[in-house]
């Protein structure tokens, strides 16, 4: 079976607006107090965002043939998680941006404690999610995605790799110590994504497991890599956030290491390994692969 691009922008389309339908779904009504805490929330959750993680989450379930409903909110679960992170980064003390998704950061458009409060709520709500719904048939595997998302958001994972971005501004990183702070920073929750949504349906085994993450692994590198050459080369408008801050900050990034050319090298090679990885999975690693694709092409 061929698809066509039409065909995976129709498929990414459609389950973009499951998530954002789950996500209006979960979120607390803005009409429900504290009011102003559940509208921040909403703002910086909905209406934005390219739904990357949610979507590796459905891919990857499609390989275990995972109820789409199950999916949905484990992909949710990983979203929020990814919300709050972004409103948190964008505080002062942080990377102290004021625009995200084209928009006003959720600290401009309402203020610095509210916006604090909203990572804390929407951290809390993530794991909410993965207690109170049934996504797994056996409770151990369940219990076992708590633990995955739990480790991917924490000084393991995420937040540890926000750690190491920190201190490192204005040190000359090598490129393996770059690699180990976006393992951690961003590719944790993208491995997360897809793990959450492969056990949402029939058990693979370990060396299959081992395959995917390997995937996300190779990706989630791609993914940020691809981040720092758009930071040079793309436009604020076009980014929905501030171009060019990372350079002006001092950060240390792929472009500044390795100039873009083999920057953008590197991201195919991520590309190709990603790919690889997939062996084996046949027509049910498809969207997988167009995924791999929209990531390491997009706008280059």
């Amino acid at each position: 079976m061929t698809t066509t691009p039409t065909d995976f922008q129709h498929w990414a389309s459609l389950h973009q607006q499951r998530i954002e339908a789950q996500l209006q779904a979960v979120l607390p009504s803005a009409e429900v107090a504290p009011q102003r805490l559940h509208q921040a929330m909403r703002y910086a959750a909905l209406g934005g965002g390219k739904r990357v993680r949610p979507l590796l989450a459905f891919a990857a379930g499609e390989i275990t043939r995972a109820d789409a409903g199950r999916v949905a909110l484990a992909g949710a679960a990983v979203e929020l998680i990814h919300a709050y992170s972004l409103v948190h980064d964008d505080l002062p003390c942080m990377d102290d941006d004021m625009l995200r998704r084209g928009k006003p950061a959720c600290h401009v458009e309402f203020d610095e404690a509210t916006a604090l409060l909203v990572g804390d709520a929407l951290h809390s709500l993530a794991f909410h999610l993965l207690a109170d719904y049934r996504l797994a048939d056996d409770l151990s595997v369940q219990l076992e995605m708590v633990k995955l998302l739990a480790t991917a958001a924490g000084s393991r994972g995420m937040a540890g790799g926000q750690a190491i971005d920190l201190a490192a501004v204005g040190a000359n990183l090598t490129l393996p110590e770059l690699e180990f702070m976006h393992i951690h920073k961003t590719g944790a929750l993208i491995r997360a994504a897809m793990l959450l949504g492969a056990r949402c349906g029939t058990a693979l085994a370990t060396a299959e497991l081992g395959q995917l993450d390997h995937f996300a692994k190779y990706i989630g590198l791609a993914f940020q890599v691809v981040d720092d050459v758009l930071d040079t080369e793309a436009t604020t408008a076009t980014l929905g956030k501030t171009a060019g801050k990372d350079e002006k900050n001092n950060k240390p990034t792929y472009v500044s290491i390795m100039g873009v050319t083999e920057a953008k090298r590197l991201a195919g090679e991520l590309r190709r390994d990603a790919l690889a990885a997939l062996d084996g999975f046949g027509e049910r690693a498809l969207r997988l692969r167009q995924l791999a694709d929209f990531i390491v092409l997009r706008k280059f």
